[in-house]
């Protein structure tokens, strides 16, 4: 038993895949996904967006793949990505062969309109010739017919039995590099199946509340399902689905973990909603530390409070805190400790540079020691 034992999260066994370079379920982190939201066939502004979301921390992308223009273009894509790639494929399965063949590290098949068993069958074999992984992408918009005909609305049962299906047929062919999603825009659906499709395989789960919506709802959704999943110790890698750029989406899922302590990443800000006892606007020097920290991926905490009801409190609790004053003067504690003040002119430079020192010396203090010869 840890020393905090209400954080302790039990997260469920499953065994690991390997997504291109990058290990998904066992003891691996669980990583942040994203999608790509440009033409697959602009190659240029593909790789760009690419870039954005790798600065973000992206572990790995998917790129839509809805025609033979696209598939074309994957290639390039995937030899300019630092991350792996996975294709997304809907309703045409050759598209799934063409992807394979052009490098990507996973395929992303939807059972429900990727079509015949036979075709399933197909882009099994040519996952296995190219060393693909396969993520079943099941979605209670795009049910199967005969499980809608069954169940009368996409529900738990409907989704799970799905997802087993097409488990079955992928074991079938000896394919076993494959994860699994049940998405659901309902997040009381999507946490329910996931939970029951938990309980009944052992494969990584890919977490997501599908259509979430823009970003402040969507956050929230999102944080609320994906957050309760990994609260019970579920899943494996997640992608947040917002209508916002898919870098966006990757500061959130990361945000997510952080906030349960599963995977900590850059800066994390604790900070005051500010009252009329505030010393500074702290709204806004929120806002400029988090726009001018984003470069920061070194885990480590600065704590921004408007007055000195809890800010010498939280201060205590983070690296590097700082406490709204009278007259400008505002206290800056290193390490938990009272260490000097700084004005209101200084303050966003002098805290920007703290933050990086901090984590110059975490770096420095964590970099391996070099052994000199005898």
């Amino acid at each position: 038993m840890s020393l905090r034992p209400w954080r302790d999260i039990a997260r469920r066994q499953s065994r690991q895949i390997m997504v291109g370079n990058v290990p998904v379920g066992g003891d691996a982190p669980v990583t942040v996904q994203t999608m790509t939201n440009t033409p697959t066939s602009d190659v240029k502004a593909t790789v760009d967006q690419i870039r954005r979301c790798e600065e973000a921390g992206v572990d790995i992308i998917r790129v839509s793949c809805p025609d033979v223009e696209s598939t074309a273009a994957l290639k390039q894509i995937v030899r300019a990505s630092r991350v792996p790639i996975v294709a997304d494929i809907h309703f045409h399965y050759k598209r799934a062969l063409e992807a394979a063949d052009a490098g990507a590290a996973c395929l992303r098949i939807n059972p429900g309109n990727i079509g015949s068993s036979d075709r399933v069958r197909e882009v099994v074999n040519a996952a296995k010739a190219n060393g693909c992984a396969i993520r079943i992408g099941v979605n209670a918009g795009s049910l199967e017919k005969d499980l809608l005909e069954k169940y009368g609305e996409p529900c738990p049962d409907a989704l799970v039995e799905s997802a087993l299906d097409h488990i079955k047929l992928l074991q079938d062919h000896d394919f076993h590099e494959y994860k699994v999603a049940v998405k659901a825009s309902d997040l009381f659906l999507a946490v329910a199946a996931y939970q029951q499709l938990a309980e009944a395989v052992d494969c990584p789960l890919h977490l997501g509340i599908t259509e979430a919506g823009g970003f402040v709802g969507g956050t929230v959704k999102s944080a609320i399902g994906i957050g309760s999943l990994l609260w019970y110790g579920i899943g494996d890698t997640l992608r947040v689905s917002l209508s916002a750029e898919p870098e966006e989406e990757v500061r959130v899922g990361f945000e997510i973990l952080k906030s349960l302590g599963i995977r900590n990443r850059g800066v994390r800000v604790v900070s005051c909603p500010s009252c009329a006892r505030q010393g500074f606007d702290v709204i806004r020097t929120v806002e400029a530390l988090e726009s001018r920290l984003q470069h920061i991926r070194t885990p480590l905490s600065l704590s921004v409070l408007g007055c000195v009801v809890n800010g010498p409190g939280e201060a205590r609790e983070t690296d590097i805190g700082l406490t709204g004053g009278g007259n400008g003067k505002h206290m800056v504690y290193l390490s938990g400790i009272t260490d000097h003040t700084v004005g209101d002119a200084d303050m966003l430079d002098h805290i920007v540079k703290l933050v990086e020192a901090k984590a110059a010396e975490i770096e420095a203090a964590s970099a391996p020691v070099a052994v000199a010869a005898e």
